[in-house]
């Protein structure tokens, strides 16, 4: 593992994959990003006012954005993960960059009953072992936040002594699209869900809080969270680890670079919820000569 100060990471960054930075509106460059779901607002908000290129963002569960630029279904300049080890697993990247940090909550919605029952439930997921909560998640298939899931119910079994939790709580038709999971709300689909804390906050929905013990946000408890693992369908297994954001350049182009500086700088997650601790940005991997050794 490589580990470069801000300042050397905010130097020039590539290796020199392809180039698709194109032209945007107002005759400004354009640069295509491809992110995580949960990265979504933050993205097309806040990064594209922090930065001098217009970003042209495309959201995907992480899982699924990797798949599509492996398989060439997609050649994005940057591409930002809620799971770094899907560059290794799944896209092949030789490094990358981790940005940020996030936890696992319960969201729901106050004015159902069943949101109800989940603000006031000791503990948090008594309500949802019954038919009187319609419960959301996401696909663990197709991004981390649906196998993170997983990963909480199996952590929590084990920490309230409830073995068979998971299979009492979740069934199949509980997953929705990682970018349409918390739009559920409104159509009055669930009154609940499996979420990152950033996601509620971003959308002003109350939430349950985890202990550390399961919520996957504290590196503290790192070796608790790996005793999970998850088969992706490629047949590589994730093992629940601290949540991570993670991005990599794919092109040299310069506004490329210039929107990438922004993407490490972290300052374009704080306001939706992400954590950015005082290690970030850190350098994973076969680090391009270009950065500052």
């Amino acid at each position: 593992m490589a580990r470069r100060t801000r300042r050397a990471v905010l130097t020039a960054l590539g290796s020199g994959i392809a180039a698709t930075a194109g032209c945007g509106a107002f005759g400004r460059e354009r640069v295509d990003v491809l992110v995580a779901g949960s990265l979504q607002k933050a993205a097309s908000e806040t990064l594209q006012t922090q930065t001098d290129v217009e970003v042209a963002v495309e959201a995907r569960g992480s899982v699924q954005a990797a798949r599509l630029v492996a398989g060439g279904k997609r050649d994005p300049a940057i591409v930002a993960l809620a799971d770094p080890t899907l560059f290794d697993r799944v896209m092949n990247t030789a490094w990358h960059a981790v940005v940020a940090s996030n936890e696992m909550v319960l969201a729901y919605n106050p004015q159902t009953g069943g949101g109800t029952r989940v603000a006031e439930a000791d503990p948090w997921y008594v309500p949802l072992r019954g038919d009187s909560v319609s419960l959301g998640r996401t696909d663990p298939t197709l991004d981390p936040l649906g196998y993170r899931t997983l990963f909480v119910l199996a952590l929590a079994a084990d920490y309230y002594d409830e073995p068979g939790l998971a299979e009492a709580v979740l069934s199949p038709d509980q997953t929705y699209p990682e970018t349409q999971l918390l739009a559920q709300f409104e159509t009055g689909a669930v009154n609940a869900a499996f979420v990152y804390r950033s996601m509620a906050m971003e959308r002003d929905y109350p939430f349950r809080e985890f202990p550390a013990e399961i919520h996957l946000g504290d590196p503290a408890h790192a070796e608790q969270y790996r005793t999970t693992s998850y088969e992706l369908p490629n047949g590589t297994a994730v093992a629940g680890n601290p949540i991570e954001y993670g991005a990599v350049r794919r092109d040299e182009q310069e506004a490329t670079r210039t929107a990438f500086e922004t993407v490490l700088s972290g300052d374009w997650l704080t306001p939706h919820g992400f954590t950015v601790r005082q290690a970030y940005p850190r350098l994973v991997g076969d680090v391009p000569s270009t950065v500052t050794r």
